[in-house]
C-alpha cells in the first residue's frame, strides 16, 4: 500500500493529477488512519464497492477470525482448511478479489472518458486489479496501460501453498502472459524479479523499487537503549520463519551471561499462531522476546529510533532471491544495524552489500549468525553506531521521478 501512496503523494510535485480507484469496503486485516496525511489534497479517491468471500474462507477453515499469517500454512492443515484453500486456490482465479473486475470495468469505461485519462496504471498482487487493466485496454487501445508487479504471479511463492491443480496453475500463467504481453510497460521491483517477468514474456520489463519517504525520517531521533534492542518490523509466517535467528540468539546467551542479561527482542506487527506458540515453549525465549501489535506509522518511525538491531526475515522460497520487501528500504533508512537471513547473492544481499548497512546469512549458517549476533553486540557496548553508505537512491521522490520518465510526457 504505501508503494502507491508514496507515488500519489509526489506525483502533483511533477504536475501530474491522480486519481486513485479502491474498493469501498474491502476486507482488511490491518489499518494505519496515520497514513491518511501523506494523500495529497490534489488526488481524487475513487471508491466502488467490493464483494469478497472472504467469510466462507473463515467457515470453512473454521476458524473464528482470519489471520492471514496463519492461512498461508506450508504444514499439516485441518480437512477443513485444506478444502477453504483448494476452493481459494482453484475456483477464485487469479484470487479472491476477481468480483470486481467486472463492475470495475464498467464504472471505469465511462469515468476514463468522462475524465479525459489517458493512462492507467494498476498494481498487484491481488492480481486482478491486472485484469482491470487488461479489459480497459482491449477496450481502449490507445489507452496507455502500465502494469506494476510487486511480487510475482504464476512464480509467486503463496501459490504454492494453495493446493492448485495443474488447470488451475495453467489459468494463472496464461492470465499472466496476456498481461505482460497487452500492458504498455511492465514494472517490478527487483532485479531478480525483472529477469524472471522478461524471460517469461519475452519483453523489457522496467526496475523501481521499493524505498523510504525522506520526510518520515528526517525527525528520527537515535537514543541509548538501556538494553540490546532487537527489532523485527511486519509479517512473520511460514514462508518468512525467524526460527535460525532466535536459535542464534538463544545459543549466544547460553555462551555469554552479559548477552543474556542485556538482550530484548520485540516482534510489531502480524505474527502467527505457530511462531509465538514455539517462543512460549522455550523457557529461555519467552524471558527476552516480546510481541507487539500493529503500529502507526508515525509510531513505528519512533521506535526505529530506539532499536540497536533490525532483523530481516525473507521467505525461503524459490524466489527468494528477489525479495526486497517495503520495510527493508525503511530499514536502511533508519541507520540502524541490519541482520537478515535469506539468500546471500539476493537482490537484499547487494543492497546491504553496497551500502554496508549490515549482514545476510544463510538460513543454516549459525555461526555466522552467532558471530554477528556478538559483534553487533560489541558495538552497541561500545557506543559505536553504523555508518551505512549512501541510501537517496530510494528515497520515495527519485523513486517517483523514476516512475515519471515511463509516464512522460505530462497529462
Amino acid at each position: 500500500m504505501q508503494r502507491w501512496l508514496k507515488f500519489v503523494k509526489y506525483l502533483p510535485t511533477f504536475g501530474y493529477q491522480p486519481f486513485v480507484y479502491t474498493p469501498e469496503n474491502p476486507f482488511v486485516e490491518i489499518q494505519d488512519a496515520s497514513l491518511l496525511k501523506d494523500v495529497p489534497p490534489e488526488a481524487e479517491v475513487i471508491k466502488l464497492p467490493i464483494w469478497e468471500p472472504y467469510q466462507l474462507f473463515q467457515k470453512l477453515s473454521g476458524s473464528k477470525k482470519i489471520n492471514q499469517t496463519d492461512f498461508i500454512s506450508t504444514g499439516k492443515k485441518s480437512w477443513m482448511q485444506q478444502l477453504a484453500l483448494f476452493i481459494r486456490g482453484n475456483f477464485f482465479i487469479p484470487d479472491a478479489r476477481v468480483f470486481w473486475v467486472k463492475p470495475s470495468v464498467a464504472f471505469l469505461q465511462d469515468f476514463l472518458k468522462s475524465n479525459q485519462i489517458t493512462t492507467i496504471i494498476t498494481t498487484g498482487p491481488p492480481h486482478s486489479m491486472h485484469l482491470i487493466g487488461l479489459k480497459l485496454k482491449k477496450k481502449n487501445p490507445s489507452l496507455k496501460w502500465i502494469a506494476d508487479f510487486r511480487d510475482p504471479w504464476s512464480e509467486w511463492d503463496l501459490l504454492d501453498t494453495l493446493s492448485l491443480t495443474s488447470f488451475a496453475r495453467k489459468q494463472h500463467q496464461a492470465l499472466e502472459k496476456e498481461v505482460l504481453t497487452r500492458a504498455d510497460h511492465v514494472i517490478t521491483i527487483a532485479p531478480y524479479h525483472v529477469h524472471r517477468l522478461e524471460a517469461l514474456s519475452n519483453r523489457k520489463v522496467e526496475l523501481i523499487t521499493n524505498g523510504f519517504d525522506e520526510a518520515d525520517f528526517n525527525g528520527i531521533v537515535h537514543v541509548k537503549t538501556k538494553k540490546f534492542t532487537l527489532r523485527h518490523i511486519g509479517v512473520v509466517d511460514e514462508l518468512r520463519d525467524p526460527r535460525p535467528i532466535m536459535e542464534a540468539i538463544k545459543l549466544v546467551c547460553q555462551q555469554r551471561k552479559d548477552f543474556h542479561e542485556n538482550v530484548t527482542i520485540e516482534f510489531v506487527g502480524n505474527v502467527n499462531s505457530a511462531f509465538k506458540e514455539y517462543v512460549q515453549r522455550d523457557s529461555l525465549l519467552k524471558t527476552i522476546t516480546h510481541f507487539v501489535g500493529q503500529v502507526p506509522h508515525d509510531l513505528l518511525l519512533k521506535l526505529y529510533g530506539e532499536t540497536d538491531l533490525q532483523l530481516l526475515v525473507l521467505a525461503h522460497t524459490v524466489i527468494a532471491p528477489g525479495n526486497l520487501p517495503g520495510k527493508f528500504f525503511e530499514y536502511l533508512a533508519s541507520g540502524n544495524y541490519i541482520l537478515g537471513i535469506g539468500p546471500t547473492t539476493g537482490d537484499a544481499a547487494e543492497v546491504l552489500l553496497q551500502t554496508g548497512a549490515g549482514k545476510i546469512f544463510e538460513r543454516e549458517n549459525s555461526k555466522g549468525l552467532n558471530d554477528a549476533l556478538v559483534e553487533f553486540f560489541t558495538s552497541w557496548k561500545n557506543g559505536k553506531r553504523n555508518s551505512p553508505g549512501s541510501v537517496s537512491i530510494y528515497t520515495r521522490k527519485n523513486l517517483t521521478q523514476q516512475l515519471i520518465r515511463i509516464l512522460a510526457p505530462k497529462i
